[in-house]
């Protein structure tokens, strides 16, 4: 496969991501306007950021199963549909009610979308550019982690409903070109039941807990990071830039290890980034918990920066791990591994939210790093499968 043909096509699948990442940043940032137009209470308009992720995480194991022996582009294709019209029900929503149920449709989409671009790339990208396409492919939703909060806050300042409105044109524009350029692919023939049995290995399951690990030792601090950078930096458009520059860290982190990974395999790759995150994070805890104020509007942002190119770059090794290690199911791990991405960043979020009522802020990081200590442990552990290392 030449480099032309491996790549241009896949222009179209990261501009998919790039607009389910911006859907999942840009209503967080707005939730005050939302609920003064929808007239419900802030913390009932937070159930519509809610209510996806427990959407996706519940139904992607489902669908990715139920889909695993379709033609690819057109799930794909289907699924990114879904995705579009949940979000346009969402933006045209004129009550509570019509504008959760959007929500539930687009994470239906959303959930067997990522999946199953992610199953596509793996299954067609020959071993050698393996890692570089995952890493292109993903860089869609690292540009969104960048541009998310900042395009969210310009469009929402005249109507929330706009940013979800682009959505629905970005999504609409990649359905198109997906449709048009990206070639077919047909999965090897098998039963379900053939598809289904590697998800009795034990260190897949593992795997994907770490996963889980991962997300919730990120989203413990990141969904709470305006409150650990508040002393230094309080608040309004300095703490944006510096969110986008989190968005910019989490790229570079995500293109290194794409490269890397072709180069290396992804157990060593993500070995290495799990413990740079660790050891990033009892820094910060030192630093956060003992330096002087003017240390800290340094050496946190050093810190905070420094975790979103380890959090950016564990996805692709971590994806490309799970897919050696059951690369007949492609689909349905993946779908899995999203489900294990929902869920660690709901419980980063909750169990940050428990840190906070009982010690002072900076226990953030140590909870993240012990979560981290504990991932780390169990991705060894995962290591030590005998499975060929393909990648």
């Amino acid at each position: 496969m030449s480099e032309e043909w491996s790549f241009r096509p896949l222009i179209w699948l990261a501009v998919a991501t790039f607009s389910t990442g911006i859907d999942g940043y840009v209503l967080a940032g707005l939730l005050p306007a939302i609920a003064d137009d929808l007239h419900v209470e802030a913390a009932l308009a937070g159930q519509l950021v809610s209510v996806f992720a427990l959407t996706s995480a519940l139904a992607g194991p489902v669908l990715g199963t139920m889909t695993s022996r379709w033609e690819r582009r057109g799930t794909i294709g289907l699924s990114l549909a879904v995705f579009v019209v949940g979000n346009l029900i969402v933006g045209l929503a004129p009550n509570y009610p019509v504008a959760l149920g959007g929500r539930v449709v687009a994470a239906l989409g959303g959930c067997l979308l990522n999946a199953a671009v992610t199953g596509y790339v793996i299954a067609l990208t020959p071993i050698r550019h393996r890692g570089k396409a995952l890493s292109f492919v993903l860089g869609g939703w690292m540009t969104a982690t960048a541009l998310g909060v900042p395009v969210g806050l310009a469009l929402g300042q005249s109507s929330w409903r706009f940013p979800l409105i682009l959505v629905s044109v970005v999504g609409t524009i990649a359905l198109i070109g997906i449709l048009l350029r990206l070639p077919q692919l047909h999965l090897p023939a098998g039963t379900l039941a053939d598809r289904l049995r590697p998800l009795r290995q034990p260190q897949l399951l593992a795997g994907l807990l770490v996963t889980t690990g991962i997300l919730c030792s990120s989203y413990t601090c990141f969904t709470y990071a305006t409150i650990i950078l508040s002393p230094a930096y309080p608040g309004g458009w300095v703490i944006i830039v510096i969110m986008f520059g989190y968005g910019v860290a989490s790229m570079l982190g995500n293109a290194v290890t794409g490269r890397l990974v072709d180069r290396f395999s992804a157990l060593r790759v993500l070995t290495v980034v799990l413990i740079g995150l660790l050891v990033n994070g009892i820094l910060g805890l030192v630093t956060f918990a003992f330096a002087p104020l003017g240390v800290v509007a340094v050496l946190g942002l050093v810190w905070f920066f420094a975790a979103g190119i380890g959090n950016g770059g564990a996805g692709v090794p971590q994806q490309a791990r799970l897919g050696a290690l059951a690369p007949d199911s492609a689909a349905i791990v993946m779908a899995l591994n999203g489900s294990a991405i929902s869920l660690g960043c709901a419980l980063g979020g909750g169990l940050g939210g428990v840190t906070l009522a009982a010690v002072p802020t900076y226990g953030l990081l140590g909870v993240a790093a012990v979560i981290l200590a504990m991932t780390l442990a169990l991705h060894l552990v995962v290591a030590r499968a005998k499975v060929p290392e393909t990648v």
